[in-house]
Parts: C-alpha cells; structure tokens; sequence
C-alpha cells in the first residue's frame, strides 16, 4: 500500500511519535462509550478506507542491510569532515597560517605533523590523521562493496541514474536504496513529498503562520538531490544558464532548491519509465 509517509523509513523516534499520535486521534475521533478490539478494528477500518489513516512502506528485505550499510557509511564520513574541521581549527587556534595541504597524503600529514611546536598537540592532529587514513582505506573497499550489491539488486536504476550529469557512485547509489522501489509512490507529486524537495507552508484564514512538517520524509533524499543540483551546475554552462534563469524570480538559494526539485521529479520519470537523462529536455521543459 501506498501513501506520502512511511513508519519505517522513519528514525526511531519518528516511528514513537508517528504510533503514539495516531493512539491520541483514535481515542479523540471514538466517541464512544465502549472500546473494545471489534470496535477498535472497526473505527482503524473504516479511516483506511477513507484514506485517513495512512499505511506503512515495507521497505524490500533483500536490500534492507544494504540500505542500512550505505547509512552507515554516511555517518563515517560526517565524522570524517569533523576530523578534518579539528585539523583546521586546530592551526588557528596556535596562530599559525591556514594549511593547504592534501591530507589523503601521507607525505602531507607529516608536514602538517611537523608545523606544531608542542608534542601534545602533534599527538592530536596525528590522531585525527591516524583515524582519517584509516577511513580512508575502508571506506574505498566499502563503496566498491555497495556498488557490486547495487549491481545485483537494480543494475537498470543505477546505470539510469548515473546518467544525470554530476550524479557519480555515491549519489546514485544513495537514490537507488533510499527510494527502493519506485512503483511505490502513486504520482511524481508524493514522491517529491517524501523526498523533502517541495515548500512546506502552514495557513489559516489567509494568513501565513511558517511551515510545518519540514522533517516529515526521507532526509537522505533531500541532501541527495541538493547535492546533485551543485554538482549538476559544474563545469556545465547550460545549467548554469538556467540557473541565472530562475535568479530573474528568486534569490540563488530558492533557485538551487528549485533545481534540486527539478531534478527530483526528472528522476522520478527516468526510473518510472527506465530512461536516460535528456540535458536538452530537461533545461526546457
């Protein structure tokens, strides 16, 4: 069954605040002076059948460790650039000039070793380059790992994905395992929901009181395809073109977003109908 959110592609606490808050409108909408299973069975029926109580996503079992490894790996890599930040903060704070240097190098790293005075303060960058190598290493033997299991998952998705310019290993395979199953998603219109990818706008009586429900939906979408609009703009002049385009009715953030949207239903389309990116089309239409 579909619908525009799923429990289990929430996070733990998501998943306790979405039960829970259906619990509290089910004991609101009964009205009645009797509970009891048959009659709680009843009430859940009948909002299933008036679409308001939506369903669960069973996210494919085959692909569930997968998904979770790719996750993983995001993290590492989140605690990777925070390693890195430290390096950098690290030079300031000892007043000494920013370092340039490539710290995938080993020869780099003992540069950088030798720029501090202090043997304790070697000690810790060294430990933040240590740990960083190490990262390095897995992570290179890890992402190969991943793309041979895409391969045997969904090898037509991925190879359509990978043809969206600026789209490399890790993006597709992000978009791949993340969505899982496009059939899902009934129109481009939920898909772009649940990818975070659309304005989220809360009104009464024709005044506007902000937004709400920005985190309802898949966040590694919305940093996929965010990721994807800058990198769709590189070295590209077309789409940067169309970029200064969208900056005649918006500011250059609102514009990104909408290039970010834009890409989110153009993906939708290639892996509903197993097409390959048109640049030409995508850029006019």
């Amino acid at each position: 069954m579909h619908c525009w959110y799923w429990v289990s592609d929430l996070c733990e606490e998501q998943s306790i605040h979405f039960i829970l808050g259906h619990a509290l409108y089910m004991k609101a909408i009964h009205g009645g002076k009797t509970k009891n299973d048959r009659i709680d069975s009843f009430k859940i029926a009948m909002l299933m059948r008036g679409g308001n109580f939506p369903l669960a996503y069973v996210y494919p079992k085959a692909m569930r460790a997968t998904r979770d490894l790719l996750r993983r790996r995001t993290r590492i890599v989140q605690h990777g650039a925070m390693l890195k930040a430290h390096v950098v903060n690290t030079t300031s704070q000892y007043n000494l000039p920013p370092n340039r240097v490539n710290l995938k190098n080993l020869n780099a790293r003992t540069q950088l070793h030798n720029t501090f005075e202090q043997p304790e303060v070697q000690r810790n960058v060294d430990l933040d380059l240590a740990i960083l190598h190490f990262y390095h290493q897995e992570l290179s033997k890890l992402e190969w790992h991943l793309e041979q299991q895409a391969k045997q998952h969904d090898p037509t998705s991925l190879s359509v994905l990978r043809t969206i310019p600026g789209v490399g290993r890790i993006l597709a395979l992000t978009i791949l395992y993340e969505i899982g199953d496009i059939e899902r998603f009934e129109s481009v219109q939920k898909f772009a929901s649940y990818a975070r990818l659309i304005k989220c706008k809360a009104e009464s009586a024709g005044k506007s009181y902000g937004t709400q429900g920005n985190k309802i939906g898949n966040a590694h979408l919305k940093w996929a395809f965010s990721e994807a609009a800058v990198l769709f703009l590189r070295n590209n002049d077309k789409a940067q073109r169309y970029l200064q385009k969208l900056q005649r009715r918006m500011n250059k953030a609102k514009a990104l977003s909408a290039l970010a949207h834009k890409l989110g239903r153009a993906t939708y389309f290639m892996l509903k109908h197993r097409r390959v990116f048109d640049e030409q089309r995508f850029l006019t239409g």
